[in-house]
């Protein structure tokens, strides 16, 4: 019974999904030190362990290392054992040990594993490999593109608006929030407000607003267009064969047809 239900993976799927939920709720500050929510956190590092002994008892190590799946659980489970191991040992500064922790959102890691009961998983995850050769071009158009801008922008506004411009890193930073059109008018407010003349404001204006036209409005919309093509290609290729194997067949029709009314011509 004890190994049908570690070879269950409804069961561990239970499992992974009460213990994430766990995880959350640790995550509140009203509660991070909550005793029993601590120690169910430690019992779910243990039965994982359990888990992964049981697993390797009874598929043995060659075939249980055959799965990338309990690779990955396998790594899971040595990488969150510390935090199991250190609740039993009292140490006058605890602080050090809170960076176990993180360790602990290691684990959500396993939700993955509900990947593979999705439904055509492997076409999903081929159109996604295409798109993303196909949009490289643009995206390293946009790269470069916010390189340049960056260091132009960096060159122009540094002293103007500091918080926006003060260093190339920022500069990229702030070119790239115009690109997803996020904010972009202030931005130009801020540096408008503090130059010197309308006319030197109403030309920053122009300038970031073509930013955001190149770059937000064109540039990210190609880059979307491009992906969500590549994407529904299956799609797409599926509809035109079933089209091809629809004009097949209306061709045999009309010659049937064709056929017959040359034998009753005769």
């Amino acid at each position: 019974m004890i190994k049908r239900f570690f070879l269950s993976e409804r069961n561990m799927m239970i499992a992974i999904l009460l213990n994430a939920m766990v995880i959350f709720l640790l995550y509140f500050p009203e509660v991070e030190n909550h005793n029993g929510l601590v120690q169910i956190d430690h019992f779910f590092v243990a039965f994982f362990l359990v888990e992964a002994i049981v697993k390797l008892f009874i598929l043995k190590p060659k075939n249980y290392f055959s799965s990338n799946w309990n690779w990955f659980d396998f790594i899971l489970v040595v990488l969150t054992l510390p935090s199991l191991f250190l609740s039993f040992i009292s140490l006058p500064d605890t602080s050090s040990l809170l960076l176990l922790r993180v360790f602990r959102l290691f684990r959500l890691a396993r939700l993955f594993r509900l990947l593979k009961f999705i439904p055509n998983l492997a076409t999903t995850i081929n159109g996604l490999v295409r798109a993303l050769r196909a949009s490289i071009f643009v995206l390293l158009i946009l790269l470069i593109l916010n390189f340049v801008l960056a260091i132009i922008c960096c060159h122009f506004y540094q002293n103007t608006a500091p918080q926006y411009f003060a260093n190339p890193l920022l500069s990229s930073y702030t070119v790239f929030q115009l690109f997803t059109v996020e904010g972009w008018n202030e931005v130009a407010d801020a540096i408008a407000v503090n130059s010197s003349n309308e006319i030197t404001g109403g030309v920053t204006r122009l300038f970031f607003l073509l930013i955001v036209f190149i770059g937000g409005i064109f540039g990210i919309s190609l880059a979307n267009a491009v992906f969500v093509d590549e994407m529904t290609m299956d799609n797409t290729l599926h509809l035109e064969a079933k089209i091809d194997v629809l004009q097949e067949e209306v061709a045999k029709i009309k010659s049937l047809l064709e056929q017959q009314n040359n034998t009753l011509k005769k």
